[in-house]
């Protein structure tokens, strides 16, 4: 299928916070989107002229959004070719794994001496949120639960930098966390770990939720591996 004609599947982010980024941040999270949903596809071009013309924006936001795009490792410049949506492999993956596995292990064994009550409240809540979607939501809104589950623990550590560093690092972290929640499979999984996360912090047991949480990530790390060589394949 020729990128012109995959472009006519995207059309600019009309969510309403959207309203108060500015135009390169919402064509950022508008291909973002467009690559999560395979519209836009490893190794497919990203024109200017053309995205620009579909989304009815100038070359400038397109430009800014694409290199965007490739600080956060969902683009890469090829030679001869320009910007191409980045293929997903299993060093980059594993390196980002890697720096999560280690960051989220720090987050619970921080979150175990500092959550609060009215915290721990809203984990087990965001826990719950997380289940309803499965059974009733899309996949973004199953991916935003998930993602709120780990922030509530993020922010429970009360570390500032630590906070700051995985909202920055989330980023590069959602497009696998994408992947692994498209293969409905793994919910039961993942529904059991989040249950014993939030039980290990209650108890207020590192050893315990550290665990837990590294065989959360390293499941996820194992999943994603064979999703790549799947995809290698094709």
């Amino acid at each position: 299928m020729s990128n012109k004609a995959d472009l006519k599947k995207i059309e600019l982010s009309s969510n309403g916070t959207n309203a108060y980024l500015p135009l390169r941040d919402v064509v950022f999270k508008t291909l973002r989107e467009a690559i999560f949903k395979g519209d836009l596809k490893p190794g497919e071009r990203l024109m200017e002229v053309q995205l620009a013309e579909q989304l009815g924006v100038s070359r400038t936001p397109i430009r800014e959004a694409i290199r965007k795009l490739e600080l956060e490792g969902m683009a890469v410049t090829m030679p001869r070719r320009g910007a191409v949506v980045a293929k997903m492999t299993e060093k980059d993956m594993e390196d980002v794994l890697q720096i999560r596995r280690a960051l989220d292990e720090l987050s619970v064994t921080i979150a175990c001496e500092q959550i609060s009550m009215s915290q721990m409240k809203l984990l087990e809540e965001a826990q719950k949120n997380f289940e309803e979607k499965i059974e009733h939501g899309d996949m973004k809104e199953i991916t935003n639960a998930d993602v709120e589950f780990h922030d509530i623990i993020y922010q429970s550590t009360g570390n500032d930098r630590l906070w700051q560093i995985m909202k920055g690092f989330g980023e590069q972290m959602y497009r696998y966390r994408v992947e692994y929640l498209k293969e409905r499979e793994n919910y039961p999984t993942l529904v059991e770990e989040h249950r014993q996360i939030v039980e290990g912090l209650k108890r207020r047991d590192k050893h315990a939720v550290v665990e837990i949480m590294r065989r959360h990530v390293t499941n996820q790390a194992v999943e994603m591996k064979n999703i790549i060589r799947e995809q290698e394949e094709v």
